[in-house]
């Protein structure tokens, strides 16, 4: 199955929000339930819909107590009973709250399909809790302690660090080796060989002539 990555662009996630079908925006109406109804139902959260109590838990009108009368979905807004105010023309209207900033009082169950929700989020919750709860049997603890004796232990080799290479520029900086001077055989001259070998003429090295110069010349 293909997954898809999460977005995190700024444009595109409002563009998911917005343009999101209407079976994936009622998941974006849920409203976190009162203390007593969560321990009542076991259920920490669930969508708002028209006929719900609600208490306004943030904002200007906060505190404030009434019944969900329309929920619009197209602005992700819901409208609470007696929650309204005056235009400039004098005209009353309800005043728009965003599902977050609100907490379920009390439930309306008139509807079928939400009693089964209800019931189906409180039994995986009460099985993650009994879950957790439960401490690892024995069994399962004997056989990890089998298995942990089986395989033996290996010990870890140490890798041999390589030396560091030197960057190009120090080798350049660096003074060239003297070649190491490798001394020829020389072959032991005898008194025959000497005698056939003729004597080596002298190179003379030629005299400059000095002229010695006298007072008057510069």
């Amino acid at each position: 199955m293909q997954t898809s990555k999460r977005v995190t662009k700024p444009t595109k996630q409002r563009k998911i929000l917005f343009q999101a079908p209407d079976h994936t925006r009622y998941k974006h109406f849920a409203a976190p339930l009162s203390p007593e109804l969560r321990d009542q139902h076991g259920v920490r959260a669930l969508p708002v819909r028209s006929g719900d109590t609600v208490r306004v838990m943030r904002g200007d009108r906060k505190g404030f107590e009434g019944k969900v009368t329309r929920v619009e979905r197209k602005k992700y807004r819901i409208y609470v009973e007696g929650l309204s105010r005056e235009k400039v023309d004098g005209t009353t209207i309800f005043v728009p709250i965003h599902p977050s900033k609100v907490m379920i009082i009390n439930l309306d169950l008139g509807d079928k399909w939400r009693k089964q929700v209800l019931e189906r989020k409180g039994k995986a919750g009460k099985i993650i809790e009994e879950v957790v709860e439960k401490p690892p049997s024995e069994e399962i603890v004997e056989i990890k302690a089998a298995v942990e004796e089986k395989v033996p232990k290996r010990k870890l080799k140490r890798r041999k660090r390589k030396a560091a290479k030197k960057p190009a520029e120090k080798k350049a900086e660096e003074k060239p080796k003297k070649r190491k001077k490798v001394k020829k055989a020389r072959k032991k001259k005898t008194k025959e060989t000497r005698k056939e070998e003729k004597p080596k003429a002298k190179k003379t090295r030629a005299r400059r002539k000095t002229t010695k110069k006298t007072k008057g010349e510069k």
